[in-house]
């Protein structure tokens, strides 16, 4: 199977190894972004993980001159209206960590009882060309509850909270093969790839 390398504009080492396993077994390597470290960081100030998304794709690419994928995601909570949304991965400032956010995010649904808790993970995905002009443009979703208490050391973010009813686990509780499953990265990136497989041809092989 031919091997395209491709960028993904993103700093986090645990988001780009899941797109990097997600990814491999179409033929595709994927590298981070830390390893162009002239590149700049991009402002995400859109209103939607998908102008987010977009926009990371699109400012990369042309600094690179390579082709990018753009990745945003977060988690929206229906009892606090679709908080933290696009503010996830800082929901509790600037110099937010993962347990920083969690510990905010268990204040703010403090007293809300288990079956007001429903929440939602969104992904969405952007593909750019050199040139900067965004080829590929998709969402995924999963659905799931917020837990009182944290459960399972894997995945990151709010991982170890939500909770997959149907397999009365946590993204943090389940195996990284069930993961790639169901997860809303999963699902975008399912619907994503193949049409980055029909696009492939267009950049080559390294």
């Amino acid at each position: 199977m031919t091997t395209h390398t491709i960028v993904l504009a993103s700093r986090n080492k645990k988001k780009t190894q899941e797109v990097s396993e997600i990814l491999e077994p179409y033929g595709f390597r994927v590298i981070p972004v830390t390893e162009f470290p002239h590149v700049s960081e991009v402002d995400e100030d859109g209103q939607t993980f998908a102008e987010n998304a977009a926009r990371k794709a699109s400012q990369v690419a042309r600094e690179l001159g390579q082709w990018v994928i753009g990745e945003d995601s977060g988690l929206m909570v229906d009892a606090l209206k679709g908080a933290p949304g696009i503010y996830s991965a800082r929901y509790s400032g600037p110099d937010a960590t993962d347990e920083s956010n969690n510990a905010k995010l268990q204040t703010e649904l403090s007293g809300i009882p288990q079956d007001r808790r429903g929440a939602g993970y969104v992904c969405s995905v952007a593909l750019s060309n050199p040139q900067g002009e965004i080829r590929i443009a998709v969402e995924g979703t999963c659905r799931g509850r917020i837990l009182t208490e944290a459960s399972g050391s894997g995945g990151f973010g709010y991982d170890p909270y939500f909770l997959i009813p149907e397999y009365h686990r946590t993204f943090g509780d389940l195996s990284s093969v069930v993961k790639h499953r169901i997860s809303h990265r999963a699902k975008a990136f399912a619907r994503f790839a193949p049409m980055l497989l029909k696009i492939a041809a267009e950049f080559g092989t390294r």
